[in-house]
C-alpha cells in the first residue's frame, strides 16, 4: 500500500466539490486498513475513511489528516436454504452492482434501493433506505474494525441499534468503527416491497406484479431517475448527494402545534411519532425546484437535492444549507437536518 500526499477528493464524491487529502492510502485489504489507522495514530494524525463518497461534503481546503479509500471487495453467498440467501459482500462494493445482481437472482428485499450511489459499507452505517425500504431489514450483521482496540468484531442486527436513518455507527459509536463488511439476509423468489405510493401507482399502471423483482426494481430507477436521483453524467441534476434533508420526525405534541401552521402539510405516521416532507417544506418557504445560489442550487427535478451547477463550493452549499434551514425555522418551527457527512470543517 502506497502513501499519496495531496490527492484531490473532489472527483471521488457524487457532488464533486472538496479539496485534497492531506494524506492518502487506497486499501483494498483489511490489513491495509490497519496498516493506515498505524501509520495516521503513530503521527497523531485525524483519519476519514471513504467509500463511494455519495453522501458526504468536503470541505474546500480539504481534510488535514489520513483518507483511508476503503475499497475491499467481494460477494459470497454463505447460505442459500429453506428459501432465505446470506450474502456477505464487501464494504467497498458498489451498492446498485449488487442490487441489480440480486434482482437477477431473484433474491428479494433490497429491490426499491436501486439506483442509489455509493459503497455497500456505508449502507448500514446511514441505514439507507427509499420507497418503503430501509437496508435494516435484510441486514444480518456488520463485520467492522474497532479501532480503539485493533480487533475485528461482528454486530447482529439488533447491535446495529437502526433508526431512521440513523445507526450505532453514525450516532452512539460515530468514527470508532470501520465498516468491513456487511451479510445481508435475503428471500429467494420472494415479492418485492411495494409499499410506498408513488412506486404502487407506477407499478400499478404499468401491470407490474409484486413477483417481477426487475419490472420494481427498473420503475424505481424510473422514478429516481424523474427525479434526477439516479448518477448521469451528461445530467447536472445529479452533481449531488440525492437528498440533502432528512424528513423531519416530531412527536405527537410537536406535531399538534405545527399543524396550527399547516394544517395541510402532508404527514405520516412514524411509530408513535409523525414524520414530515422535508421537500414540502422546502418548498412551500419559498425555494423552489431549479433555486440558484451562486454555483450551486437545488435540482430542477427534485427540491430535496443540492447540487452542484458546475465551479460549485462547499461554503456555497453550506450557505445555501442555512439559507434553507432559517426559512424553515422560521416559517413553520421545524429543524431540518442534513443527511450528509461534513467532512474536514
Amino acid at each position: 500500500m502506497q502513501l499519496q500526499e495531496l490527492v484531490p477528493l473532489a472527483p471521488l464524491t457524487t457532488m464533486g466539490i472538496g479539496g485534497p487529502a492531506r494524506f492518502f492510502f487506497h486499501a483494498t485489504r483489511v490489513d491495509d486498513v490497519l496498516e493506515a489507522l498505524a501509520w495516521a495514530q503513530e503521527r497523531g494524525q485525524p483519519v476519514f475513511i471513504l467509500g463511494g463518497g455519495s453522501n458526504l461534503l468536503i470541505a474546500d481546503s480539504g481534510f488535514d489528516g489520513v483518507v483511508v479509500h476503503a475499497a475491499l471487495h467481494g460477494i459470497t453467498v454463505e447460505s442459500d436454504d429453506h428459501g432465505t440467501v446470506m450474502v456477505k459482500v464487501a464494504a467497498g462494493e458498489p451498492w446498485d452492482p449488487f442490487v441489480a445482481r440480486a434482482v437477477e437472482s431473484g433474491w428479494a428485499g433490497i429491490e426499491c434501493l436501486s439506483g442509489i450511489p455509493g459503497a455497500t459499507g456505508a449502507t448500514p452505517i446511514q441505514n439507507v433506505g427509499a420507497y418503503g425500504q430501509d437496508v435494516s431489514e435484510t441486514v444480518a450483521r456488520v463485520e467492522a474494525l474497532d479501532r480503539s482496540t485493533g480487533r475485528v468484531v461482528w454486530f447482529t442486527n439488533a447491535e446495529c441499534r437502526f433508526g431512521y436513518r440513523s445507526s450505532l455507527f453514525k450516532n452512539v459509536e460515530r468514527d470508532r468503527y470501520v465498516v468491513l463488511s456487511v451479510t445481508f439476509r435475503l428471500l429467494r423468489d420472494g415479492n418485492a416491497a411495494i409499499r410506498y405510493p408513488e412506486l404502487q401507482k407506477y407499478v400499478t399502471e404499468r401491470n407490474i406484479a409484486e413477483s417481477d423483482l426487475r419490472g420494481v426494481r427498473d420503475a424505481v430507477i424510473a422514478i429516481r431517475r424523474r427525479k434526477g436521483m439516479v448518477l448521469d453524467p451528461h445530467d447536472p441534476d445529479t452533481r449531488s448527494d440525492g437528498s440533502f434533508f432528512m424528513n423531519p420526525v416530531l412527536s405527537a405534541a410537536d406535531y399538534d402545534a405545527f399543524a396550527l401552521r399547516a394544517p395541510d402539510a402532508p404527514h405520516y405516521p412514524s411509530g408513535e411519532e409523525v414524520k414530515l416532507s422535508a421537500a414540502w417544506l422546502i418548498e412551500h418557504a419559498g425555494f423552489s425546484k431549479g433555486f440558484v445560489l451562486g454555483n450551486v442550487g437545488l435540482s430542477s427535478k427534485h427540491s430535496l437535492s443540492i447540487i452542484n451547477r458546475g465551479g460549485g463550493t462547499a461554503a456555497e452549499v453550506v450557505a445555501l444549507v442555512h439559507l434553507i434551514q432559517d426559512r424553515v425555522r422560521e416559517t413553520y418551527g421545524v429543524e431540518l437536518s442534513p443527511e450528509p457527512n461534513f467532512i474536514g470543517f
